[in-house]
């Protein structure tokens, strides 16, 4: 009753945790996603970006979507006293934004105006653009690394390493997005991160859905979400990098034998 009663105050806090909870200890049949963050919960974690964001080490994720749609770079990076700040960047085809703002209301035209996304000619994604805003960035923030996913973005990859960036690869399964997808999980829910009220980041925030596995892993899913989630992507793999970047080296154990 312990073991159940401990499950049960982790799924009422963790929304990833809710339907493993259902199934595995109530029987109760669930699909295999999950809506992830609550709009309150997010809410609370819009305070202002800490301050010298500029000397602060920074990592990144890149998530280019389709050449039609969004993509999203997402700067993280960890105060002195444990709590990230986040930057996203967004960037759209300026013509598919017309266009979506008039047919399913979402306001690209009043981000774009706003300057919360930039607009790129022409009706695809201009990753020539991309590629001179991320250099741009570079010389502000001192960005170490930036994860990538390579399948369909070699191009890219490869220029922006000419370029001097650190590109690294960043896979997209369970491997790769479980832990950091968790640690986003944790750090809305206890207040630790800062992502100043960027209204796309919040649009996505809403929009996400995870997707698990029998071992408890998760994942965010671009197929099971309401709409676009490209941002909370990068941020998952922003938060992936960095944790690989900063971790412990392992301890080392010798074993001296004489013969």
């Amino acid at each position: 009753m312990e073991s159940f009663a401990a499950d049960a105050r982790e799924a009422d806090q963790s929304p990833s945790k809710l339907n493993s909870f259902l199934r595995y200890r109530l029987n109760v049949w669930t699909t295999q996603d999950t809506r992830w963050i609550a709009p309150d919960a997010w809410a609370r974690c819009g305070k202002p970006l800490d301050a010298d964001l500029e000397k602060r080490e920074w990592y990144a994720g890149l998530d280019l979507a389709s050449t039609t749609d969004l993509s999203a770079l997402v700067l993280v990076s960890q105060a002195s006293d444990g709590t990230f700040d986040v930057l996203p960047f967004f960037w759209v085809p300026e013509a598919n934004a017309a266009e979506r703002t008039l047919r399913d209301k979402v306001d690209y035209v009043g981000w774009i105006r706003d300057g919360f996304i930039r607009a790129t000619d022409g009706n695809v994604t201009d990753y020539d653009v991309i590629r001179r805003d991320i250099n741009e960035l570079a010389k502000k923030y001192n960005i170490r690394q930036v994860g990538i996913d390579r399948w369909n973005a070699t191009q890219l990859a490869t220029q922006l390493q000419g370029d001097g960036v650190n590109v690294l690869g960043f896979g997209q399964g369970y491997g790769s997005m479980s832990s950091p997808s968790k640690q986003l999980e944790n750090l809305v829910l206890s207040e630790r991160i800062r992502h100043g009220n960027h209204p796309v980041l919040a649009w996505m925030a809403a929009n996400v859905a995870v997707q698990s596995d029998h071992q408890g892993n998760i994942k965010p899913s671009k197929a099971r979400s309401t709409e676009r989630i490209d941002g909370i992507v990068a941020l998952v793999m922003g938060l992936g990098i960095h944790a690989t970047a900063t971790a412990a080296p392992p301890e080392q154990s010798w074993d001296i034998i004489t013969l």
